[in-house]
């Protein structure tokens, strides 16, 4: 049984079936600005989804992240070893890696040479991740430098590097970025290559999650900090992710708003379409009044009109969109399959919803003015 034997069971959702099919530019052109508002709609939810997923993935190894350095008004030049013990009793369970910073220049055998930064310290495997080579627990010997500068320099794992006298093998190679905002060029050694600075330049705190790191920031500010003294400062990674994140929201607000107007648009290119429709088939509405067609069929048949150029304009709509999602969440998120998320499946349903609801509401103008035309004015035109 074909779909229009199934719609003609309900005649006058039959009748509007039919009444589309008879104009089919026009119908056409009003159902394409269907399709061009939900592509719009749904396609900027989507990327907007994809673009926030970029940046949780990007701010997700640090969100759960404190780091801690001397205050404005600290006595000392750095982190006290007194004061470490203390933010070890304020943390609980938490990692607690205190760091020592400084800079070297690296030389290559044939001579080129690499300015880089280095961070001395004991739990490497918290903050870096290692892309060959060994990534121990605690750094006691060797060192790891980025990928980045060992290609520069030629070097390998097991080679050399000297640093303030001393030679370090090269256990393992990070990625460059590694152990948060630090990025570039980086030589890692255990603490004891920099024995020389007293105070530690800072101490990281690696929390089991964003919620744990915010309360852990929190107690740290309140043991440490009295009144407007600022004798240690805490920065709690986790705060800008929650403000990152409340941007993009506000970013997919603005971009749901933007796309909404061409969908707005499409409905006024439906209403144009009933009314037209209506007034050229105002002597056969006329016919089908006098022989005794309600008022509430010819409403219904014009309503169901207008929710045909709602369903399959949304849904050629919805699956164009999704094609745009997929290339979306790949090419921002690099995973495609993300987009089969609620987070961004929800946009094509609100993309479909808003069109059906869209051409309803565009309809009931003509669909009212329809049903209470007089039979006998109908016919007389």
């Amino acid at each position: 049984m074909s779909i229009t034997d199934l719609l003609w069971r309900i005649p006058s959702v039959g009748m509007a079936w039919r009444n589309l099919g008879r104009s089919r530019v026009r119908t056409a052109l009003a159902t394409l600005g269907i399709i061009i508002g939900v592509v719009a709609i749904a396609s900027l939810g989507m990327a907007g989804v994809a673009i926030q997923q970029q940046a949780t993935s990007n701010l997700g190894g640090i969100a759960d992240e404190v780091t801690i350095r001397s205050g404005t008004d600290s006595t000392t030049d750095g982190v006290t070893r007194e004061q470490v013990d203390r933010i070890r009793d304020v943390v609980g369970d938490a990692t607690v890696i205190p760091e020592k910073t400084n800079s070297t220049t690296l030389t290559a055998r044939d001579g080129s040479e690499s300015f880089v930064s280095v961070t001395g310290l004991t739990r490497v495997s918290a903050l870096y991740e290692v892309s060959s080579g060994d990534n121990p627990d605690r750094l006691r010997s060797g060192a790891l430098l980025t990928n980045s500068t060992a290609r520069q320099l030629g070097l390998e794992i097991g080679d050399p590097v000297e640093y303030d006298g001393q030679l370090y093998r090269i256990r393992g190679l990070i990625e460059s970025g590694g152990g948060g905002f630090g990025g570039g060029s980086e030589l890692v050694l255990p603490l004891s290559a920099l024995r020389d600075q007293n105070h530690y330049d800072s101490v990281t705190v690696v929390a089991s999650d964003g919620d744990e790191a915010q309360r852990i920031s929190d107690a740290v500010e309140t043991r440490f900090n009295e009144g407007n003294e600022e004798i240690l400062s805490v920065t709690s990674f986790a705060s800008i992710q929650e403000n990152v994140g409340s941007f993009l929201d506000t970013l997919n607000l603005a971009l749901l708003g933007i796309g909404s107007i061409s969908l707005v648009v499409a409905s006024v290119a439906i209403l144009n379409v009933m009314l037209m429709s209506t007034i050229e088939r105002r002597g056969e509405i006329g016919v089908l009044r006098a022989v005794g067609i309600r008022r509430g069929e010819v409403l219904r048949m014009i309503l169901a009109e207008a929710a045909f150029l709602g369903i399959i304009g949304g849904f050629v709509g919805a699956l164009l969109s999704l094609g745009v999602g997929l290339v979306a969440f790949e090419v921002l998120a690099g995973d495609a399959t993300l987009v089969f998320g609620w987070a961004s499946l929800r946009y094509l349903l609100l993309g479909f919803g808003f069109a059906v609801v869209a051409s309803l509401l565009s309809g009931l103008y003509p669909a009212w003015k329809a049903a209470n035309d007089p039979p006998v004015e109908a016919l007389r035109s």
